[in-house]
């Protein structure tokens, strides 16, 4: 069996869906791997890491991926253009996709591979179960993704972060008040207060509370009563109505006023990110005050972001860095292959040198997009209870 690790080619895009020791350990196993030259270039995997951890360098794109049984990807493949552009022409009919397809988001691209032949599997679509937490790419992207939110947010901030007694007068602790309790969340909480700062958070699921303050935050409660319901089955916010918005932006208005740096990360699956700081909110800030929106992939957080850029509006930083985990592309990478690894070991069969997946796996069935030629996930045809 060939696994083909081809090099990323969206903009921006630094990572790469398989690290050395994940070569090893899929080598291990009898597969063969073939690795794009030059494919971990910007994540610090040199192609000699790769070839002495058991790997063949293909020259290419097309070189890798033209008998490639499965192909792993951090980014869903480019299915526009001719040639060696489109990614997904390159792959062989049967073969067995597995990356962050962006699936909910991108339905003519899921029909595409269906066409194809292609199984595809769309890893951020992971179930939330104890057994997959693993295999989540989700958790694993978005804990480095609140740690350098934090970084981000402390390089545009012009004060420091720690109290500082000095002969010269008291430097007071920065003011960071983090928006979503989730792993992204939970991790800024944990960095911000590492560095020094003074720590609030809040989060439309009232159980987070008492993680923030297991982390040495305080919760900013916005209303109990609303927030009883706030949780999915899978562990993620539901969207909220109209009324619990405008209570949040009361609450939140009053509470943004005093602080320095904002941290926002609510996201939604399958939705626009809701807004969570409007601009009559950033006019309130302080001069000299930092919003980094996590959330600006997904239309951001805060209408003023945006997307690949750090721009002043009304005196205040507003942070919309994209590809956030791919700031910290070495450990990022690491992090998705073993994601990919863990995911496919259970269904390795070792004596047959292949994968042969439980079609009846929670994990199979959760991130399976397409098979037979069809889009199979109940989350895209409809059919989802």
């Amino acid at each position: 069996m060939k696994i083909a690790i081809p090099k990323e080619r969206r903009p921006g895009e630094t990572r790469v869906a398989a690290s050395p020791d994940v070569v090893k350990k899929l080598v291990g196993f009898g597969f063969d791997v073939i690795v794009e030259k030059g494919a971990g270039a910007d994540a610090a995997f040199t192609d000699s890491a790769f070839k002495e951890a058991g790997a063949t360098i293909a020259k290419d794109a097309a070189s890798a991926l033209k008998s490639a049984d499965i192909v792993f990807k951090i980014q869903r493949p480019i299915i526009e253009g001719d040639g060696a552009k489109n990614e997904l022409s390159l792959m062989k009919k049967g073969a067995v996709l597995i990356a962050s397809l962006g699936a909910l988001y991108n339905p003519d691209d899921v029909k595409a591979y269906a066409k194809a032949g292609i199984t595809s599997f769309a890893m951020e679509l992971m179930p939330r179960i104890s057994r997959a937490q693993s295999m989540d790419i989700l958790s694993s992207q978005s804990n480095l993704a609140g740690y350098k939110a934090v970084l981000d947010g402390a390089a545009e901030y012009p004060s420091a972060f720690p109290m500082m007694m000095t002969a010269a007068g008291t430097v007071a602790p920065a003011k960071v008040f983090i928006m979503g309790v989730g792993v992204a969340g939970l991790q800024a909480i944990a960095t911000a207060k590492r560095l020094g700062a003074v720590v609030t958070a809040t989060d439309v699921r009232p159980a987070t509370r008492e993680q923030v303050e297991s982390l040495g935050g305080k919760f900013l409660t916005v209303d109990e009563e609303m927030e009883k319901d706030a949780e999915t089955a899978g562990g993620y916010a539901k969207q909220m109505p109209p009324e619990y918005f405008e209570k949040q932006k009361q609450v939140v208005s009053e509470h943004i006023k005093k602080q320095d740096i904002v941290i926002t990360t609510a996201l939604i699956p399958g939705r626009a990110a809701p807004v969570l700081v409007t601009e009559d909110m950033v006019k309130e800030m302080k001069a000299g005050s930092v919003i980094v929106d996590l959330a600006v992939e997904a239309g951001g957080n805060c209408p003023l972001s945006k997307l690949g850029k750090v721009v002043l509006k009304h005196d205040v930083k507003i942070v919309g860095h994209e590809n956030v985990p791919g700031r910290l592309a070495t450990d990022a990478s690491m992090l998705f292959a073993k994601n990919i690894l863990n995911f496919i070991s259970p269904h390795v069969d070792k004596d047959a040198k292949t994968v042969k997946f439980d079609w009846e796996d929670e994990t199979v069935t959760g991130t399976l997009v397409t098979r037979d030629g069809k889009v199979v996930n109940p989350q895209l045809t409809g059919e989802e209870k």
